[in-house]
Formats: structure tokens, C-alpha cells, sequence
């Protein structure tokens, strides 16, 4: 399984710089990046290997709180996905 992650952003060099430093955070809950895009200056996509959903939920919807705030972050979205 795999997640997709939409984050509206404000400022990217600030995003990016938190994101990588949160790589740490992410793969202590069952996130392993493989893709990250910028759409445009104000939204980036994640592309994650999902190795524990509930973990990774779990870290979505409480610790990850941190990091939105740190990186600028004003709304994400998740998605998990299978492979068809």
C-alpha cells in the first residue's frame, strides 16, 4: 500500500526544510518516502510506502500536527492507495 499526501503550503523553502527534517519522524510511523512534487508555490505532493497504516494515521491526525505548524502547512489530504 501507498499514500499520496496533498499539503497546501505557504512558503516552499520553508516546507522543504521541515519535511526533510522530519523524514525521521515519518519513518518511526510507517512512512517511507518515495516522491515528493511541487504543483505550485502553494501545494507539494508526498508519495509515501505505507508499512503501518494505523500507525501512520495515528501520526497524520496527532504528531504530525507539529510539523504542519513548523513547515507552514495550512490543510493536508490523504489518501491511501492499492495497487490495482
Amino acid at each position: 500500500m501507498q499514500m499520496l499526501v496533498n499539503y497546501k503550503i505557504a512558503d516552499y523553502a520553508k516546507f522543504k526544510s521541515a519535511f526533510d527534517a522530519d523524514n525521521e519522524d515519518r519513518r518511526n510511523n510507517g512512512l517511507a518516502l518515495l516522491q515528493l512534487w511541487r504543483e505550485d508555490s502553494g501545494s507539494a505532493w508526498a508519495l509515501f510506502d505505507l508499512h503501518d497504516a494505523k500507525k501512520a494515521q495515528d501520526y497524520l491526525d496527532g504528531a504530525a500536527g507539529v510539523f504542519n505548524s513548523q513547515a507552514g502547512v495550512s490543510a493536508t489530504s490523504a489518501h491511501i492507495l492499492e495497487t490495482a
